[in-house]
């Protein structure tokens, strides 16, 4: 039986079984027009966000889902929440250690698709230590841009770590079993890629 193709924008047809309309080979990232955002909540009460300002990543496509890849670096010490004082302690060894862990690094081990949205599975190394994470994205579609005519592709994806998976336990008891710092943290990143 023959695998019905679908458009591609960017790039010759592909099966259906690939699920994402784009050309083979490596996308970079472009970080001009993508961030890695997260937020903790604090004191039990609300929420503090934050991003990483330098980061890096590549989206490989082949012929089939079995053959997509996503890997990226995150430099821990580019973390900014607007507080200068917090920053410097997220990159102290209370937190991230960067002298010792400067990067944090994600990689796919497979891909599944439900019409536009996906599941990334992959492994997330920080301050040493590697967890399996999945990411739960959204695939926004292709389109030109008109500075320099090559095709993007756009992303959000979202998942929820536990910085104690990691060895990022520091907190500050506030009495009643309370603690200033939750432990969950939950991740949101926009993704653009550049076509080969």
């Amino acid at each position: 039986m023959t695998t019905p193709s679908v458009s591609n924008p960017s790039g010759p047809a592909l099966s259906e079984a690939s699920a994402l309309p784009l050309a083979a080979g490596v996308w970079p990232i472009d970080p001009a027009h993508s961030g890695v955002y997260f937020q903790v909540r604090h004191l039990g009460v609300t929420n503090v966000r934050g991003r990483f300002d330098v980061f890096n990543g590549t989206l490989t496509i082949g012929e089939t889902l079995a053959d997509v890849a996503v890997e990226a670096t995150i430099d821990m010490a580019s973390v900014n929440t607007n507080q200068a004082d917090r920053d410097a302690h997220l990159r102290s060894t209370d937190f991230f250690d960067i002298e010792r862990n400067p990067t944090m690094h994600y990689q796919s081990v497979s891909v599944t698709a439900d019409e536009d949205d996906y599941q990334v599975a992959g492994n997330l190394t920080i301050n040493g230590i590697t967890k399996p994470v999945t990411l739960a994205v959204e695939f926004y579609g292709v389109d030109v841009h008109p500075a320099d005519n090559r095709t993007r592709a756009g992303f959000a994806a979202t998942t929820e770590i536990r910085r104690s998976d990691y060895g990022i336990d520091f907190n500050m008891p506030l009495g009643a079993g309370k603690l200033a710092l939750g432990d969950k943290i939950k991740v949101e990143l926009d993704l653009q890629f550049i076509a080969p």
